[in-house]
């Protein structure tokens, strides 16, 4: 994992969008309309987490569908919880060993 998902996440309409998309995929476009900027702001903010690997993007037809890659959320999710030493994985794994 690399900081630029934690990057990408920083921005609360980033954040927003990411909401947005785990109801589904949609197209910039639609995304546009769910908040108030631009279209080229919110393709910006599309272009930055798909950079980061957030979301993926797929042509259909003239248009193209963003859907969140939900892996991606999940191993951000583990990593946090990792730091706050409150992760699921290794507390078994711990009392056992002690």
């Amino acid at each position: 994992m690399t900081s630029s998902v934690f990057t990408a996440l920083g921005h609360p309409l980033r954040r927003q969008v990411m909401t947005h998309l785990r109801k589904g995929p949609l197209t910039s476009g639609e995304l546009a309309e769910a908040f108030d900027a631009s279209w080229p702001t919110v393709s910006r903010h599309l272009g930055v987490l798909k950079d980061a690997g957030l979301i993926t993007a797929e042509r259909k037809g003239t248009s193209i569908l963003y859907r969140a890659n939900t892996s991606v959320l999940e191993d951000a999710a583990a990593a946090l919880l990792a730091l706050t030493g409150k992760d699921t994985g290794d507390d078994d794994i711990k009392e056992a060993a002690e």
